[in-house]
């Protein structure tokens, strides 16, 4: 690349290897990072230097929304200091250009797929895996909208689908501009964009898609306003009990919608409204490996308009299934992170739709909408005869070994002196870890092993300020909602899991009245397979710009 193209007044190195470079510091850092959010994936962004990559992925997100190929590399050249690798320019092109190559459309009752290239679409149906899916010639039988968006993509096909939806059984449902309990309410600006994104005015472009935004940030108040914009029979699926009878009280709380008209379908009740939210794990159910999974049938028990996903990252492989079939009916999904451990982010761009609209966690909390958090990771020693058994162990057992380390119970007792006037949640993975401390601690405990209605009432003590103690296993890390707690002490967790770290940090990110701020500690014991998956998990934080600071334990007590 010519030295006569060095522009040093800007922001932005954009390297041959697909990833871009943003200085913090520069005068255009926050007008350069607004224009790059769209088409590319945050990959860290410490104190300095914040890193971008641009995928497939990113880039078919932005053309599903409305991106050229010619808009990217424009906003790229705009801000590079040393213009762009001409590679790249011809990386997003070939990209993009596969973004509707390929087109779903309704045409009469049939479902066809359509392309501009009819070469392509004989080669592509050349493959057995596809021609199973047709009818006859470019005609796709009934059940395999979603089959064919799937087997196009890993082929690098993104398809455009155009085949619009039905409009599901009618429910008149609208916003309340005071809540039951007598407060003002409304959308805020960007939960209301975020609506809008999804909808897109009711084009067959909009009613499929995921919104992105971070735990606090009202992912739940976006799903009303989605459902009172629709106005059409809702699913709602979410991750366990206590989460179901949230989105209930938030329905009941802030729409006008008749208690009658609001079912749940969990373990404990199955009732199927016009508005029903059930769990992943209730679905998901069978007696058997070799049963059925008999809840399924929800997905046909009413004239569905709208089906939302609550925490879409975790969408377990039954539901991906079910939705394949079902690519008629509109389709929500909300999420913290679209990372998921098993790679299959592709899945949910295919089946759910692509990510309409995204807020990074720092402008949410430059913007005060929720709370400023330190994150700190404590490192702590062993006991000689709990280093003896550490050196003995598998590798497995080594994790088990250093996550339980006795030594933890002492730096809890000194960070609940420190924050003895917060709300305080200890989470940890062990539930023999986690008797342990509630024993020693005298503090009440959630695990799996707490019935529903007993969990529900310690919430509610926590929610009141009755109890500013709880200690909780991993039943807590989804869709929990407990606004005033500000300090978390994570004594043990999931391995490496990126995905887990951001939700223990989202328990405590929801804005506070009086100082807006959140404390969120990791125990780690120093020199162990504890330390080196604590590196892992946080490195989704630390890319959001969450930087941990790392204490010594001989500095803390």
């Amino acid at each position: 690349m010519s030295l006569l193209s060095y522009r040093p007044d800007l922001p932005l190195i954009v390297q041959s290897d697909r990833t871009i470079l943003l200085e913090t510091q520069h005068p255009f850092f926050h007008e350069a990072r607004q224009a790059i959010s769209g088409f590319t994936e945050l990959i860290k962004n410490p104190e300095y230097i914040h890193t971008y990559r641009i995928t497939p992925l990113s880039l078919w997100n932005a053309a599903a929304s409305g991106l050229t190929s010619q808009e990217v590399t424009d906003v790229l050249g705009n801000y590079s200091k040393y213009g762009v690798p001409p590679t790249i320019v011809k990386e997003i092109e070939d990209t993009m250009r596969k973004y509707g190559l390929f087109r779903l459309e309704r045409i009469g009752d049939q479902l066809v797929l359509m392309s501009e290239d009819p070469l392509l679409l004989t080669e592509v149906t050349s493959y057995k895996s596809i021609a199973a899916l047709f009818e006859n010639e470019f005609v796709i039988k009934s059940y395999a909208r979603g089959l064919i968006k799937q087997e196009l993509i890993k082929l690098g096909f993104p398809v455009q689908d155009l085949a619009g939806y039905t409009e599901g059984e009618s429910c008149a449902v609208s916003l309340r501009e005071t809540t039951s309990r007598g407060r003002a309410f409304s959308l805020r600006s960007y939960q209301k964009e975020a609506v809008d994104a999804f909808y897109s005015g009711g084009a067959v472009t909009g009613g499929s898609g995921v919104l992105v935004l971070p735990c606090g940030a009202g992912k739940t108040i976006i799903g009303l306003g989605a459902i009172c914009q629709l106005q059409t029979a809702t699913l709602i699926l979410t991750t366990n009990t206590t989460s179901v009878r949230q989105w209930i009280a938030e329905l009941l709380d802030k729409t006008g919608l008749d208690p009658n008209m609001v079912g749940e379908y969990t373990g404990d009740n199955k009732e199927v409204k016009p508005i029903t939210v059930a769990t992943y794990q209730i679905l998901t159910y069978r007696p058997t490996a070799e049963d059925d999974f008999p809840h399924l049938k929800l997905f046909s028990e009413r004239d569905w308009g709208l089906i939302i996903y609550d925490e879409v990252h975790l969408l377990p492989a039954p539901i991906f299934r079910v939705t394949s079939g079902i690519q008629a009916t509109r389709r929500l999904g909300l999420t913290a992170t679209l990372v998921r451990e098993d790679g299959r982010e592709e899945d949910v761009f295919t089946l759910i739709g692509p990510k309409k609209y995204e807020v990074p966690w720092k402008v949410m909390e430059e913007q005060g909408w929720i709370a400023e958090a330190h994150c700190r990771e404590i490192r702590l020693p062993f006991e000689p005869k709990w280093r003896e058994a550490y050196a003995h162990a598998t590798a497995r057992q080594k994790f088990r070994i250093a996550a339980e380390n006795p030594k933890k119970l002492e730096v809890v007792r000194e960070l609940l002196e420190r924050h003895a006037h917060d709300r305080v949640l200890i989470i940890g993975q062990y539930i023999d870890q986690l008797e342990q401390m509630a024993t020693a601690l005298q503090l009440p405990l959630i695990t799996g092993k707490v019935p529903d209605k007993e969990r529900e009432v310690l919430y509610t003590q926590f929610k009141k300020g009755e109890i500013t103690r709880l200690i909780v296993s991993k039943v807590a890390n989804f869709a929990v909602d407990l606004p005033d707690a500000n300090v978390a002490i994570q004594i043990s967790g999931t391995y490496g899991s990126r995905q887990e770290e951001a939700q223990r940090l989202g328990r405590i990110l929801r804005p506070k009245t009086d100082d807006n701020t959140a404390h969120f500690y990791t125990l780690v014991t120093r020199d162990t397979r504890e330390q080196e998956f604590s590196l892992h998990r946080q490195l989704f934080l630390v890319e959001q710009g969450y930087p941990y600071d790392i204490i010594e334990i001989e500095t803390l007590v």
